[in-house]
């Protein structure tokens, strides 16, 4: 038994943020009934590298899920998507606002059909409040909720992290959000909404950002390679061309790293104690270990630290992660067999549970590959599984 059996998920989202916590909740066993345009699809299965014309994305982000393809603009595809509604414990969307209820989906009336049902709903701004209407991606998210701002080298401007970082914190809160009204249900019985702004998904990470700017006025400034206020924390050059990465800003670690770099002095200097003594002389402690770096390779330079228990490590390209033993031991890359026999590498299940630690059952489906299954399952006959794809409000492939 995964520790999800039994629980029946509907996902009307598409790209990333919906699908994302659904596919988390599918790897440990929920039965996850994706709902796709007819034809198209999800237009994740067109992005970024293609495989026999299909996105290998797709088969991390649609693992374990089931695909019925509807046209949701018609009437009878809303019917069919509410007899799914009576007998779902979760309903995952990531529409903009406003979009359910023009398909005579909304909350209040799907929650009438099913009291016990829990919804999620992201989006960029959320249900409420003034940008409730605005379109909103990942990328407008994390600028707005703080992170854009930090992520460049001083005087530079700012770039984005490399993922779409705001979508997959927004879909981590709503997968917390569902278990969380989960738990509750056992109390009461009932269902609710969990409604997810992308933007405030990325606020919720921001440390001290806030509290530091109502105390003191302060707004953080990007800190390059650097952890502002933290210190010694940074990238040093090595002699090789590569990066080694120090954190050396425990106390104790302190310690332990000016020793095996050769500064005593810096070692048993008092002002250097405790973290505030080192933010003001973070420049001097940069010039430190970055002068003992560039005479050693990225590799003699983590061994060294190692040595002395000091946390460090170098900057991972995915080559380095493919290759990397620790990855291939905890399971974090899997490889599966595609339709046509060759394998694929892929990120393995997360988080890890010591008696139910969830799996890859099944690979991503083709665009409504389960569409009959499931209309025979709320009770359709042949025929009229039939009559709705003749008219094209229901699509097989």
């Amino acid at each position: 038994m995964e520790p999800l059996d039994n629980l029946k998920v509907i996902e009307m989202g598409q790209l990333i943020a919906g699908p994302f916590a659904a596919k988390t909740l599918a790897d440990f066993g929920a039965d996850v009934i994706k709902i796709e345009a007819p034809k198209t699809g999800d237009p994740l299965r067109k992005w970024r590298l293609l495989k026999d014309g299909t996105s290998v994305w797709w088969q991390v982000q649609s693992r374990n899920k089931r695909s019925i393809a509807l046209d949701l603009r018609q009437v009878e595809a809303q019917e069919i998507v509410k007899k799914l509604i009576t007998e779902a414990d979760v309903l995952i969307e990531n529409f903009r606002p406003g979009t359910l209820e023009g398909w005579g989906l909304d909350p209040i009336h799907l929650l009438e059909l099913n009291p016990k049902l829990i919804i999620l709903r992201i989006s960029g701004y959320g249900q409420t409040g003034p940008y409730r209407d605005k379109p909103g991606f990942g990328v407008v998210a994390e600028a707005m909720g703080g992170l854009r701002y930090l992520t460049a080298e001083p005087g530079r401007v700012p770039v984005r992290v490399g993922v779409s970082i705001g979508d997959t914190l927004a879909s981590l809160h709503g997968v917390i959000g569902i278990l969380l009204a989960l738990q509750e249900r056992h109390r009461s019985g009932q269902g609710q909404v969990i409604d997810i702004a992308l933007y405030e998904a990325v606020f919720n990470c921001m440390e001290s950002l806030l509290p530091e700017y109502s105390a003191f006025g302060e707004v953080r400034q990007a800190g390059g390679s650097a952890l502002p206020g933290i210190a010694p924390s940074n990238a040093y050059l090595c002699a090789d061309g590569g990066y080694v990465l120090v954190a050396g800003n425990g106390d104790s670690i302190f310690k332990r790293l000016m020793g095996m770099i050769g500064r005593d002095d810096l070692a048993n200097d008092p002002a250097l104690e405790n973290n505030d003594g080192r933010v003001a002389r973070v420049a001097e402690l940069d010039r430190a270990i970055g002068d003992w770096a560039k005479e050693r390779t990225t590799d003699q330079a983590l061994e060294l630290l190692d040595s002395v228990a000091v946390p460090a490590g170098k900057i991972y390209t995915v080559a380095d992660i493919a290759s990397d033993p620790h990855f291939r031991a905890r399971g974090n890359i899997e490889a599966i067999q595609m339709h046509d026999g060759s394998k694929l590498d892929v990120p393995g299940v997360i988080p890890k549970l010591s008696r139910t630690p969830g799996s890859i059952r099944t690979l991503a489906p083709n665009i409504g590959q389960n569409t009959d299954d499931i209309l025979r399952g709320i009770g359709l006959t042949s025929a009229q599984i039939d009559s709705l794809k003749e008219r094209g409000i229901a699509f097989t492939k």
